[in-house]
């Protein structure tokens, strides 16, 4: 337990430390105490408290309008993708799945590309119908005999990931000289990010790690199997049901907000079991820690690589998480990764 706790405070910590680097890494650099003085002005005035002599215009623009929204953006997107990885493997009762792998990435972006070329005001909710039937066909395809093994799941998953992307190219294509910009989000940016985006991603992330953390139980159980856990006395269905939703609905409000970025739902919650074990208690909150820290540290590279231009934040996570993938897949030819 005490093992357990440190590990949170130092997450939370590195969490934090990473959030202030965003802030002070880019074009324009701020000393720590500027930045920690343009914040406190922020959130007193913002709370219509006394704020004393108010720091210059375009520092204050810098950090609370451009670099504060990005940063709280890419962790709340790197806490939700790692929740609705825990999610996809309780769900799956595979520690191969993540909204990625098995497709519904892909799907929720199929939904969102064809809201760019004909609907769009209803990306979102089109991303989100696209995302839900994505995980409802994969589990179907992949389902066997009541068990999902690791070899269907990925085949299920990377065809439907075929269609879809097929289907978000075409549409991509039709938008001609707009496509530049479509391009780049497909690939995973968080450039553009802004106030609005967060409170999307707070108000579907937040409540979404909050009700893993209440269900611990019901997510361990699933792990047992079904006549396990319907003896037990959890509704298997109904559940499942919800998941299915949450995992949807997650993914696609990110990648609404973000593009498509790829393997943070893999990579956290496998670091966060071997930090803490598989108890869904420690697990899930320990793997929403990683994700955030991951996402930032992974936008920060993207920013910094290749400056001055930046570098789609997708494909820094997919260069951390192929290689990721590839380790597991091997452990799980091995035996020692148990489905």
């Amino acid at each position: 337990m005490k093992n357990h706790r440190l590990v949170i405070v130092t997450l939370a910590v590195l969490s934090v430390g990473s959030l202030f680097l965003g802030l002070y890494i880019g074009s324009v650099s701020y000393s720590p105490g500027e930045i920690t003085g343009i914040l406190t002005y922020g959130i007193k005035s913002s709370l219509g408290l006394s704020t004393g002599n108010p720091p210059k215009r375009i520092p204050f623009l810098i950090i609370c309008e451009f670099r504060l929204p990005r940063v709280l953006l890419a962790y709340m997107v790197g806490l939700s993708l790692a929740s609705a990885g825990v999610a996809s493997q309780a769900l799956f009762k595979n520690p191969m799945a993540d909204p990625y792998i098995i497709g519904v990435s892909a799907g929720a972006s199929m939904g969102a590309a064809i809201g760019f070329v004909y609907f769009p005001s209803r990306i979102p909710e089109l991303a989100f119908i696209s995302a839900l039937a994505s995980v409802y066909i994969v589990y179907r395809v992949a389902k066997v005999d009541g068990r999902i093994p690791v070899d269907t799941l990925l085949l299920a998953g990377v065809a439907f990931g075929f269609i879809a992307s097929a289907v978000t190219t075409y549409m991509v294509w039709t938008l001609g000289q707009r496509a530049d910009l479509t391009f780049m989000w497909l690939f995973g940016s968080f450039n553009g990010s802004n106030w609005r985006k967060v409170g999307e991603m707070l108000l579907v992330g937040i409540p979404s790690l909050a009700f893993l953390l209440w269900k611990w139980r019901e997510l361990n159980l699933m792990l047992l199997g079904e006549e396990e856990s319907v003896a037990i006395g959890l509704d298997v269905e109904f559940f499942r049901k919800i998941l299915i939703f949450l995992i949807a609905l997650v993914t696609a409000v990110a990648v609404a907000t973000s593009g498509v970025i790829g393997f943070v739902g893999l990579m956290a919650p496998h670091m966060a079991r071997i930090l803490v074990g598989p108890n869904h208690k420690r697990l899930t909150v320990n793997a929403a820690l990683l994700g955030g820290l991951l996402m930032v540290t992974a936008d920060l590279l993207a920013r910094t690589v290749a400056t001055p231009d930046e570098v789609p934040v997708g494909i820094v996570t997919a260069m951390m998480g192929g290689p990721f993938f590839l380790y597991l897949l091997r452990k799980y030819k091995r035996g020692e990764l148990r489905e």
